[in-house]
């Protein structure tokens, strides 16, 4: 698919990931007023009646569907019928839509909450139905899995042209650093760098240190879905990811070094770990559209640090 000639809608366009997919648009010579990136104040996707204006106004021949409400362990633990109502109503009617409106192509950016719990390592796409997900966040993970079920339903009943991607932990510059509702990496980049600045020589992590996770930057993802866009075609899901495992207690540590924390680490058992283990096997989007990561995990990790750095000192200068 030459994206070049689409006019292009981006749910979530303004977020962390959106930002960064509607940049990759652009790299790709899409231009500037072809993309769509719809502001929540003026289309709420929970309300049909907006998603409808959405489609009149914006004419688009794509849609990738970034929007989402999200957050770590513990804003899925506080609000599980929220994260599951809002992102599967978003989703069935966005896609929806798109199918009554003639859409060319839709493109569902899915989670890897959505695996079972003790999925074998590393997760392949024939095992996303072997379980139920991780309790802490299978609210959301089982609302996204459902609308890889409709991109399918909907392609076998009216030949609708849906894909489905699976990404790992996301990380990079434009993070979301609110502790309430943060993933593990800005999270533990802000309290490291508030320890710092605070002179404080201990900080507090969740659990034992023990899961490991995956993690893909975020300019790498969204190259990974730009790809996808153009050139695939097919109805199963797609990892992307790193393949890099670390375990928790590691990534503090080197998160520690690059931040200047040279304090002691408390762990608190009383918190959850959350799944013991993330690692995908990414060989399906290497060898279905040559999709690969190419950010080292330290450069990753230094710029996001950089980049939050900044914001901070912005943000205190303002």
């Amino acid at each position: 698919m030459d994206l070049t000639e689409k006019r292009i809608v981006v749910t979530g366009g303004a977020g962390f990931l959106g930002s960064h997919v509607v940049e990759e648009l652009e790299h790709v010579g899409v231009p500037d007023e072809q993309v769509f990136a719809p502001r929540s104040a003026k289309y709420d996707l929970r309300d049909h009646g907006d998603v409808i204006r959405l489609y009149e106004d914006a004419a688009p021949d794509v849609v990738i569907h970034l929007a989402a409400t999200v957050g770590g362990i513990g804003a899925n633990r506080a609000a599980p019928g929220r994260f599951f109502y809002e992102n599967i109503i978003m989703g069935v009617q966005l896609m929806e839509e798109a199918r009554r409106h003639g859409v060319d192509k839709f493109v569902t950016v899915g989670t890897v909450c959505g695996y079972p719990k003790h999925t074998p390592v590393p997760f392949r796409e024939e095992n996303f139905w072997d379980g139920y997900p991780e309790e802490t966040n299978a609210p959301y993970g089982i609302a996204k899995k459902a609308l890889l079920v409709q991109s399918q339903a909907y392609r076998t009943q009216y030949g609708f042209n849906g894909i489905y991607l699976i990404p790992v932990n996301l990380y990079g510059p434009r993070d979301d650093f609110d502790p309430e509702t943060s993933h593990v990496i800005p999270a533990l980049i802000k309290k490291c760098l508030d320890a710092v600045e605070e002179g404080r020589d201990r900080i507090v992590a969740w659990g034992d240190g023990s899961p490991t996770r995956e993690f893909l930057y975020v300019k790498d993802a969204a190259r990974g879905i730009v790809v996808a866009t153009q050139r695939y075609e097919d109805p199963e899901p797609v990892n992307l990811g790193s393949h890099e495992e670390i375990s928790i207690r590691d990534l503090l540590e080197m998160i520690g070094e690059l931040t200047g924390f040279e304090g002691a680490i408390t762990w608190d058992t009383s918190r959850p770990n959350g799944q013991p283990r993330r690692c995908l096997d990414v060989t399906r989007a290497r060898e279905r559209f040559g999709f690969e990561a190419s950010t080292p995990f330290a450069e990753g990790l230094q710029s996001t640090i950089d980049w939050y750095r900044e914001a901070r000192r912005a943000g205190a200068a303002a």
